[in-house]
């Protein structure tokens, strides 16, 4: 029940596509698109970061927004970012040891260039920053640190009813991301009323996660990727993307946009959320994705919405 969202083209023929589904919400919260099957059931991957931050604030957890920002991120590895990471663990006594999720290499092209052949840490895995918050959130709350990936730990109890809550929607399973965090199913509609409801809340929680990625998106994604740009462009702007194809933005009017890629792949979110700011009234630098034969660009990935 998925529709094709964006096409590749080379030499003006349609090479390729990527189908998946949509979901655009008005600032008022009702449908203004939909494509796709919006009830399909989907892991929404780390776009959930700043409600599990969220979770977390409301849970006794302080931060300054530079760092706050950092636990909502899926952050490429760069220096800023690792060091982010210390600063909130040692805030809470803690070091890197502590950290349980899985080990990576830096997620930004060029941050892992520069990492070489150096070994694969916690620290440098992109969700460095959200186990990081995870933990001194426990350290608050005299929560077990060893414990604090299960599903059944009092601090994924409390993600979990923020994203219920936010969705207006219970969680239909539970799952393990890649980090090693549970991970919540839902559906498209859900993820897309959660996204827009965060935006639009009145809670001082939720209107200081957001804008901290709002003021930080360095920190939120990294230099040279997509989130940071767009973010950067676009005042209001709030962006995240997920693994396998996930990506949500808000503005600050609570125009919401959703959308999941079939093929799980990234390289036709840039197109598709320039075609969906436009959907808003919003233009925003076109996102050239350039198809090279040789070293001459001869097509590109279009947004089809």
């Amino acid at each position: 029940m998925s529709e094709i969202l964006a096409e590749v083209t080379r030499s003006g023929v349609v090479e390729s596509q990527h189908s998946g589904h949509v979901v655009l919400l008005n600032a008022d919260g009702t449908i203004l698109l939909s494509l796709g099957n919006p009830q399909a059931p989907i892991f929404p991957r780390s776009t959930i970061k700043a409600i599990q931050a969220s979770a977390m604030i409301r849970s006794g957890l302080t931060l300054e927004p530079r760092l706050l920002a950092l636990v909502a991120a899926s952050h490429s590895g760069a220096k800023m970012h690792q060091e982010g990471a210390l600063e909130i663990l040692a805030s809470v006594g803690l070091n890197e040891n502590a950290l349980l999720n899985a080990t990576d290499k830096p997620l930004g092209e060029d941050e892992r260039r520069a990492w070489g052949s150096q070994p694969p840490t916690s620290l440098a895995q992109n969700c460095s920053g959200k186990h990081s918050g995870m933990l001194a959130t426990c350290v608050i709350n005299n929560w077990p640190l060893d414990s604090y990936l299960d599903p059944s730990h009092p601090l994924q109890i409390a993600c979990r009813t923020e994203l219920e809550t936010l969705a207006q929607e219970k969680v239909s399973l539970t799952s393990i991301d890649g980090c090693g965090a549970p991970l919540f199913m839902l559906s498209l509609n859900g993820l897309a009323r959660a996204i827009h409801n965060i935006t639009v809340s009145q809670d001082p929680i939720h209107q200081e996660v957001l804008q901290a990625c709002r003021d930080y998106p360095e920190m939120v994604a990294g230099e040279g990727r997509l989130t940071t740009r767009m973010m950067r462009e676009i005042p209001g702007l709030f962006m995240k993307e997920g693994a396998e194809g996930v990506e949500v933005g808000s503005l600050a009017d609570g125009s919401t946009f959703v959308f999941k890629i079939d093929d799980g792949s990234w390289r036709a979110f840039g197109p598709l959320v320039v075609a969906a700011l436009e959907k808003f009234g919003i233009s925003a630098t076109p996102e050239e994705t350039p198809i090279y034969g040789g070293n001459k660009i001869v097509g590109s990935i279009r947004a089809i919405l």
